[in-house]
């Protein structure tokens, strides 16, 4: 039973343990994989590059076909839930990118590839974002909107934001609408602020701390136990031998009288 327990203790349990969301993607309707160049209108761009206007369609995924000359992407006011990795691997010279008013939630690891040199500007208001993952974010050196988001402000959240690239003053519309800390006047404060004044981490850190104290004293209670066993069946199987050895001496019928 001490065994079971200690187990169980030492498993990290799943709210400790700093991990990248991780999507998942339900299939995409067949009915919604449309054609940008037959669902987005193309007004006249000056410069040569090329404006893909493709705002409330009710779209579920990204419109396929996009063409490499696009400098310009609006995609606001659709049903987008998640965007699966290279949605925009294609577009090299993409310089704008509306996300806004969607219902995204999830963003996976690479769904900006090839944006990198390129795009200056994301807006992802409005939608149902609740935590900033380096892995998606990595190397996006841009200006992004990112108010009216449910964002989530945790150990993770302070972690991560070390190691983004967007601009400063992007993750200064980064709300807390729930945090870790909620009565310590968290919420509703920007996570920059919140990550200067407070150590989200510290919850985390003191309860890692009771849990390896905990396995340290059931360890040794283990080992304790164990030691009394093994001191207590020695004693037993020493005293049924003396008593063995006694009772052969009784019987021996040269033993002298």
């Amino acid at each position: 039973m001490l065994h079971l327990l200690l187990l169980l203790l030492i498993r990290p349990s799943p709210s400790l343990v700093m991990t990248s969301s991780l999507c998942v993607t339900a299939p995409w309707r067949h009915g919604n994989r449309v054609s940008a160049m037959d669902a987005c209108q193309q007004p006249e761009a000056a410069g040569g590059g090329l404006t893909l206007l493709c705002g409330g369609l009710r779209l579920t995924r990204v419109p396929v076909a996009l063409s490499n000359h696009t400098t310009r992407l609006i995609l606001k006011k659709n049903l987008l839930r998640s965007l699966p990795a290279h949605s925009f691997s294609d577009l090299f010279l993409l310089e704008e990118l509306d996300l806004s008013h969607n219902q995204l939630s999830c963003l996976e690891a690479g769904c900006f590839f090839g944006l990198a040199s390129s795009l200056r500007y994301l807006d992802l208001s409005s939608n149902q974002l609740s935590t900033l993952d380096p892995a998606v974010f990595g190397g996006l050196h841009v200006g992004a909107n990112l108010t009216h988001n449910p964002w989530h402000c945790d150990c993770s959240m302070q972690m991560s934001t070390p190691q983004l690239d967007l601009d400063t003053s992007s993750l200064e519309t980064v709300v807390c609408q729930t945090s870790d800390l909620p009565n310590l006047g968290a919420v509703g404060l920007p996570l920059v602020l919140l990550v200067e004044d407070w150590d989200l981490c510290q919850p985390v850190r003191r309860t890692t701390d009771v849990l390896t104290l905990v396995t340290m004293f059931l360890w040794f209670l283990t080992l304790f136990s164990y030691l009394i066993y093994y001191i207590r069946y020695n004693q037993a199987v020493a005293r049924r031998h003396l008593d063995y050895l006694k009772f052969l001496e009784s019987r021996d019928p040269f033993r002298p009288t």
